[in-house]
């Protein structure tokens, strides 16, 4: 047995002669929060269409809960809630309607209501026909979709598109709560606060393959770091000109430095000219993913 709620092995899919993903190979465990980074074109959306078996892989192999996505996808997908970046649904319904003949289909059923706490929540007026919602509103009906059944899996690709900042923050307690409940979550973001603020890991892709997969903490505190010192008498300023080293700003107090490497020889340099406080910079996700997309990205399909 494996705790493994989602795997991938050299998992590749090309679109004719371009690559959608290539060698994607990932461990989402049971339980956890993982966020998939990357801007659009870099793989994402393929990532998980193969999971949910709407395209098929080139190359290499993916589960869920054990099950082929392809081979035994039927039972796999019954336990899991999607929210797909592209929504198709049925206009001419009301958005009840809706709720209920989804619910009608699913074999996990478990509150028959929950869909209408879920629409409170999010401020989803229930009677209106689905085409007469902004696309905002439609989301909201994406977001009850994935959530209602209370599902094991949630894959959720970007799934806070279009809503207000207000209703974002309802998105991501749902995903808290359900991750609280025992759900694994794996979804897909641009957004990098939101990841930062949810989950436990996150892989970053680029081009279609994965750069990175790190905790979260680990990410943001090893990949390099951002150091204000205050000093009695201010280091001239080729000080701190090494490699690895950047001065972002300096006054007549001090200096801030960006330190890639070298941080031994860094302390030592700021000993010598008398410290007298030292502050350490938050370095957020958004920079460190920035940091990785710094030589431009590639791709045409999300």
């Amino acid at each position: 047995m494996t705790d493994y709620i989602i795997e991938t092995k050299g998992l590749s899919v090309y679109y004719g002669h371009h690559r959608g993903i290539l060698d994607v190979d990932l461990h989402i465990e049971k339980g956890e929060v993982f966020g998939f980074l990357g801007p659009n074109g870099s793989g994402k959306t393929t990532t998980q269409r193969v999971l949910m078996d709407i395209i098929r892989p080139t190359a290499g192999e993916a589960s869920m809960f054990g099950k082929d996505c392809q081979k035994e996808g039927v039972a796999a997908r019954e336990r899991v809630g999607y929210l797909p970046g592209e929504l198709s649904l049925y206009d001419n319904m009301k958005a009840h309607q809706f709720f209920k003949m989804y619910y009608s289909l699913q074999k996990n059923n478990s509150d028959p209501k929950y869909w209408q706490a879920l629409s409170e929540r999010l401020d989803l007026d229930t009677s209106r026909r689905i085409r007469e919602y902004s696309r905002g509103n439609k989301q909201k009906v994406g977001v009850v979709i994935a959530f209602m059944n209370k599902p094991e899996l949630l894959i959720l690709d970007e799934p806070t598109t279009g809503l207000d900042p207000l209703v974002q923050q309802t998105v991501m307690e749902l995903v808290r709560e359900a991750n609280a409940a025992g759900a694994t979550v794996f979804f897909s973001s641009h957004i990098l606060p939101e990841v930062q603020a949810v989950c436990d890991r996150v892989g970053i892709i680029r081009e279609g393959q994965l750069v990175a997969i790190e905790r979260v903490d680990d990410l943001t505190t090893q990949h390099f770091k951002r150091v204000r010192f205050n000093f009695a008498s201010t280091p001239p300023d080729e000080a701190f000109s090494q490699d690895g080293v950047s001065v972002l700003a300096r006054d007549d107090n001090g200096i801030t430095l960006e330190i890639h490497e070298h941080l031994d020889k860094v302390m030592e340099t700021a000993v010598s000219y008398g410290i007298t406080d030292i502050e350490t910079i938050p370095v957020t996700l958004e920079e460190i993913f920035l940091a990785y997309y710094s030589k431009g990205n590639g791709g045409s399909n999300a």
